[in-house]
């Protein structure tokens, strides 16, 4: 039970006797105690002022008084608010909740399931600095809502078809002179990749040529040669050409080696993942069958599509006019084989802002085609990431590539942490580089989860390395300085829970701010919100830094001080780490 629960009780009890008023939950509002005013927890007492028929001050200092004692040690009232300072005996008893609770902060289980998809990438290119983001979120919303109970599948759905994997293909075919992954040293996804930007280029010069003999810029587009083979090659791949089949094969099978070497270096990782190779046909059978049933309607072109403007929304195209399936038809099948293959409670799809409006008819479509989950989808929204000189452009080769990404912050931190980590004792260059990774990733994993998911952000690898203020390294410091205490402090951590007669206040301010971490953690899983856990990560380490800073710990000479303040470090560091965990972040035992 929280300390608002416990207040609460003894609130709605002291009202009943004083006023006679039956509280409800509306009533009791608690409010943390502003730092110009003594406490730790402040009730408004407003609520009961009419009831109660008194000046708010009179209401106030009346359930004061009736709450001192037991968990209220004192108070003070302020016109209509009254400021609780708790009993330090509240306190310690909250630490030894914490030091004793290897589970602290995780919810009972649930027995729901949550499915959760993210990453979701094309065949045709790398990953870049917006999957980073998705992945980050993905993996974070997933280990955040196991900690409040759910059973969570993570799943990923593979664009392995459509044009653009074509593109690659194609151009690999006319240019690539049969390069492959290891004849020129580099990672499968990013040589298809050179080739995706390859074929623009080409697509570009042959545009331009034909605009030159006079035809316009659409027509040309229609027109050029390579797009044209690219289409054809789509077609000859859906009826199942062997040929093509086994290029695509190929390419698709250096792709996949090269997404899971920069998974694992993410630190990612998937429990079921899906191929739109496989999903499409399951897509087009209910779209056949929805048309079958009067739900879509056929144009004269032979192009499918379902009429949602009674919804409030436009038509949309299911099938191409040439029979091909689109992102729509893939995504109908792959939402029915996942709800076939397991008792799902919620889905939760992890895809970026720009894709609000087709979640919204996807919802719709499976509704109507007879699915009962379909209203039941939810879109966890995301902004889009930005670069200090604009948006990132594939086709062009212009993006922040995934890999390179990572490997330059950790050369980074490396680079910064030099000097701190060359003063350890019996340093080794691979612990050195261990060190470094964590660091690294740390920083750039922090950056970009610290910041409201919904909000676009600007990304600055300099900025997420720094040392001091809001970042990663900051709180892997501070968790790297709490054990190299408790290391130090070996064999002096022995007994019970002191029963100390008084705290000092930043000694109650960080077991306040422990004893915040279960509804911390509720509240990012109700809101699908890992920036609640970083920001709250980044509050509880500034909280440890001030106190370290004002008190001794090993060279306190009252054991019993000692003994308790260790266990707060102790305490500290285990929800620290446990919060950087639910973010995907590892921690440096040594810095």
């Amino acid at each position: 039970m929280t300390i608002e629960q416990q207040l609460g009780t003894q609130v709605r009890a002291a009202v009943k006797d004083l006023y006679g008023i039956e509280a409800d939950d509306r009533q009791i509002q608690f409010q943390k105690t502003r730092p110009e005013f003594e406490g730790h927890i402040t009730l408004v007492v407003f609520p009961f002022v009419k009831a109660a028929r008194k000046a708010p001050a009179q209401v106030a200092e009346e359930i004061g008084a009736r709450l001192q004692g037991g968990l209220v040690d004192k108070y003070n009232a302020v016109q209509g608010f009254l400021n609780l300072s708790i009993a330090p005996s509240f306190w310690l008893g909250e630490l030894d909740k914490v030091r004793r609770d290897d589970n602290y902060g995780r919810q009972p289980a649930k027995n729901r399931l949550m499915m959760v998809e993210y990453s979701s990438p094309n065949t045709n290119k790398p990953l870049h600095l917006g999957h980073v983001r998705n992945n980050l979120l993905g993996w974070s919303i997933a280990r955040i809502q196991e900690a409040n109970g759910w059973k969570v599948v993570k799943t990923n759905i593979v664009n392995d078809r459509g044009i653009h994997i074509c593109k690659s293909m194609l151009a690999w075919l006319r240019f690539g002179n049969g390069e492959t992954p290891e004849s020129s040293g580099k990672k499968g996804d990013h040589l298809i990749g050179d080739y995706y930007v390859r074929f623009d280029r080409e697509y570009k010069a042959q545009i331009a040529q034909l605009m030159a003999q006079g035809m316009d810029e659409e027509t040309a587009k229609k027109e050029a040669p390579l797009m044209k083979e690219a289409q054809e090659m789509l077609r000859k791949w859906e009826q199942g050409d062997p040929e093509v089949r086994a290029l695509w094969q190929k390419m698709n099978n250096w792709v996949y080696a090269g997404f899971d070497e920069t998974y694992r270096r993410m630190g990612v990782s998937f429990d079921k993942i899906y191929y739109e190779s496989n999903t499409y046909l399951e897509g087009k059978k209910e779209v056949e069958r929805g048309l079958a049933e009067g739900k879509f309607y056929r144009r004269d072109d032979g192009s499918v599509w379902a009429d949602l403007t009674a919804d409030g929304l436009d038509e949309k195209l299911l099938l191409r006019s040439d029979g091909t399936s689109v992102y729509m038809t893939q995504d109908i099948g792959t939402a029915k084989l996942r709800f076939k293959d397991y008792p799902i409670d919620k889905m939760v799809y992890v895809v970026g802002n720009e894709q609000e409006y087709h979640f919204k008819v996807l919802s719709l479509l499976l509704d109507r085609l007879g699915f009962p989950f379909g209203k039941e989808l939810v879109h966890f929204s995301y902004g889009m990431v930005e670069l200090p000189n604009g948006k990132m452009k594939s086709r062009e080769g212009t993006v922040v590539d995934a890999d390179e990404l990572m490997e330059g912050m950790i050369a980074d931190a490396l680079e910064l942490s030099r000097d701190k980590v060359n003063t350890l004792p019996d340093i080794t260059p691979e612990e050195a580089g261990e060190i470094a990774r964590k660091v690294g990733l740390g920083a750039l994993k922090y950056f970009i989860l610290k910041v409201d998911p919904r909000k676009n952000m600007l990304f600055n690898p300099a900025e997420s390395i720094d040392f001091n203020g809001n970042t990663g390294p900051f709180i892997q410091y501070t968790y790297a300085r709490i054990r190299s205490v408790l290391r130090k402090a070996d064999g002096l951590m022995q007994g019970e829970m002191p029963h100390l007669a008084a705290l000092n206040d930043k000694e109650q301010a960080l077991i306040q701010r422990l004893v915040e971490y279960p509804s911390v953690v509720r509240q990012a899983g109700d809101e699908f919100s890992p920036a609640v856990i970083a920001n709250y990560a980044y509050a509880l380490a500034s909280e440890f830094n001030s106190f370290y800073h004002d008190y001794s710990i090993l060279g306190e000479q009252d054991t019993d001080v000692r003994l308790f303040r260790l266990v707060l470090c102790e305490s500290v560091a285990k929800v620290l780490r446990s919060a950087l965990d639910l973010l995907g972040i590892e921690v440096p035992e040594r810095m």
